[in-house]
């Protein structure tokens, strides 16, 4: 896996703005944050236990507490403890990252994007919307968004071979499983959760999710296939062009079968063999045994290990595979656990409640007809800080629930405005870990990934919109 680049290949010219590097950019943000501990009023809500077992907040139970501003020691210590907080990303992104490079070294995946890349050579571009179906299909059923770190290098080579580039492959991975989270249709991780402390049927209004799962999709695939077909036809237009890593890539995989169709050893077969049994390991584990990123984590390493030693691998050369997986990725997990103490400030500073409940009250006072969308940009800025879609709901819902009542918007509304709110903001801001790292993996920096994304981004938000305004016109209630 080639190693990540944070550097803008654009040429800084004299007046031209450059976007700060990410690290500059979450500093800067956990600075505003440790500023505003001294201004914003400390206060909490009640913690009660939720829908099966989960800790949620008592929507009454509001008050204001006994200051405690983020001083210099806690300021310093707020990037190790985000690391130390955010320690599931930041080793997950590691064994994938490892794991993936001790398979590029039994040869396995080349000899796979090369038979894939002869057999759609003439359909290049229709891989794409074939692939985020089939994302945002399992994002929208099973609420597992983090997938997009397993599916990046996994299409990577195949994207680079097909003469694509690395920001196709974030982007066809990324979008699709955002789309299918967003609208969430039969999700368990954001509309089932905010249905049941919303007290509505689980999976109601299934008619309108399934609707607007279907145009938020089909407006990721367009933009991502027109941005596809510009790439694969003038590389120079690639945002990642004149990028070192993206070069090493081409090198690689646009190449590896010039010579001929590559034939894979006995060895390489069965090794093949193995890795589609450790996916299938992989897939029981997500839906049936509720594994997350630790479990995934330690299946990789295990997989690392056994998929090298069939293929021929000596030990060495896997754990040289891994050491260089790990190099890869380093950044983008650093960025993973540096983000995560923006929230490690604010709630130090006791202001995380404080922001619920200012939000709430910001919201009920909005007119009638806005208080859809109000709803859900409040809960776009809030996913900055929190972008877990069940840490969202957790904290939000028990809160806007009853709040639509007094303001004229129906629960299943505000359902909607959660989910919609939680999804499309995890794959923009910088906080947001498991993002983070998946452009790691990708090796798309943060600001090339903005240039490409932002614009997506405000046609989402619009769609949002116009359903959130059916939805408070109709008083949808599913």
């Amino acid at each position: 896996m080639p190693s990540h680049s944070n550097s803008d290949s654009s040429s800084p010219h004299a007046g031209s703005f450059r976007i700060p590097h990410i690290y500059v950019i979450l500093f800067v943000f956990i600075a505003i944050a440790a500023v505003a501990t001294h201004f914003v009023p400390a206060g909490e809500f009640e913690r009660i236990p939720g829908p099966e077992g989960r800790i949620t907040i008592d929507p009454e139970s509001f008050q204001h507490v006994e200051p405690s501003p983020v001083g210099v020691v806690d300021f310093m210590l707020a990037i190790p403890n985000g690391l130390m907080s955010a320690g599931e990303v930041v080793f997950f992104t590691f064994m994938i990252g490892g794991m993936f490079m001790v398979l590029r070294r039994t040869g396995i995946i080349e000899i796979g994007v090369d038979k894939l890349t002869r057999r759609f050579a003439n359909q290049s571009l229709l891989m794409i919307p074939v692939l985020m179906t089939v994302f945002a299909l399992v994002a929208t059923i099973i609420g597992t968004q983090e997938l997009a770190l397993v599916y990046v290098p996994v299409i990577l080579p195949l994207m680079i071979a097909l003469r694509f580039d690395s920001v196709t492959a974030a982007a066809v991975a990324l979008c699709a499983t955002t789309a299918g989270f967003a609208t969430g249709v039969l999700n368990p991780i954001n509309t089932g959760l905010g249905q049941q402390l919303s007290d509505l049927p689980l999976y109601s209004g299934f008619g309108l999710r399934a609707v607007a799962f279907v145009i938020v999709l089909a407006a990721g695939i367009y933009f991502v296939m027109r941005y596809a077909r510009k790439v694969r036809d003038n590389p120079e237009l690639s945002l990642m062009a004149g990028d070192a890593s993206e070069a090493e890539k081409r090198a690689t995989y646009q190449h590896a079968g010039d010579e001929g169709a590559l034939i894979a050893n006995t060895r390489q077969k069965l090794a093949a063999l193995a890795t589609f049994a450790f996916f299938g390991i992989l897939v029981y584990g997500v839906l049936q045994q509720g594994w997350f990123m630790m479990e995934m984590a330690g299946l990789f390493i295990v997989m690392g290990i056994v998929v090298g030693l069939i293929a021929g691998l000596s030990t060495e050369a896997i754990c040289e595979g891994f050491n260089k997986g790990f190099r890869d990725v380093l950044v983008g997990a650093m960025i993973a656990g540096v983000a995560r103490g923006v929230a490690v400030v604010l709630e130090d500073g006791q202001i995380m409640d404080t922001l619920v409940f200012g939000l709430g009250n910001l919201v009920g006072e909005l007119p009638t007809m806005l208080s859809a969308i109000g709803m859900y940009f409040a809960q776009l800025a809030f996913n900055f800080v929190v972008p877990s879609g069940s840490g969202q709901a957790l904290v939000t819902m028990p809160i806007m629930a009853p709040l639509s009542d007094i303001i004229g918007v129906t629960r299943q509304t505000a359902v909607l405005a959660f989910q919609l709110g939680d999804g499309m903001g995890n794959i923009l801001y910088p906080t947001s870990g498991y993002f983070m790292a998946t452009l790691a993996i990708a090796g798309v920096p943060w600001q090339k990934w903005v240039k490409f994304f932002f614009p997506l981004f405000c046609v989402w938000v619009l769609i949002a919109l116009a359903f959130l305004a059916f939805a408070q016109a109709t008083q949808w209630v599913g």
